[in-house]
């Protein structure tokens, strides 16, 4: 990876990042905007809807955002709500994050699911409903085995990193437990 520059475009403060990725992109509304970034430094492209919609209390829509992208071998690209969405609106996405692989050339679509019991969104076209983050993704080779080799947490799964409680309020408990607990 090259290192920062000090002058040039990308600059961010006093330090510029390595020339961005390119992503070959194909509009398929020539109305609505190309995905950009809202702030600097944002990972996330903000998505738009291509169409006009209402989505009930508890109800799940797909909407298209107008947009197709051909992203180069080794990258692929997760499809993440918006927070101001899913805090003010209860507005998330099914299956977060949407996964669109690099071989993948048809239209982005969104599946959108309105978490509140009582009331519907309403969302307009060109509205943002989605963050579109590009990743590099690697490849593996899986190798079967008889044993996985051990590890400290081994097969603890849901909740065995100790619940929904700060670990400041848990240390207390485990502490007065004592070691043998």
């Amino acid at each position: 990876m090259a290192p920062a520059s000090q002058t040039g475009a990308g600059r961010v403060g006093a330090v510029t990042t390595d020339p961005a990725l390119e992503v070959l992109l194909q509009r398929l509304d020539p109305d609505l905007p190309v995905p950009s970034y809202a702030h600097p430094g944002d990972a996330g492209a903000d998505l738009v809807t291509r169409v006009d919609v209402v989505i009930p209390p508890q109800g799940r829509v797909t909407v298209p955002t107008g947009t197709a992208i051909a992203l180069p071998d080794g990258y692929a690209a997760f499809v993440h709500p918006r927070s101001g969405l899913a805090a003010r609106h209860g507005l998330t996405i099914v299956n977060a994050p949407g996964t669109v692989d690099a071989g993948y050339r048809g239209e982005i679509a969104v599946t959108l699911l309105n978490t509140d019991v009582e009331h519907p969104v309403e969302l307009h076209r060109g509205d943002r409903v989605a963050q579109l983050v590009v990743q590099k993704v690697e490849r593996v080779r899986f190798v079967e085995v008889e044993r996985l080799p051990g590890s400290h947490r081994g097969e603890g799964g849901f909740g065995s990193s100790g619940g929904w409680r700060s670990a400041a309020a848990a240390a207390p408990a485990e502490q007065a437990a004592g070691p043998d607990a």
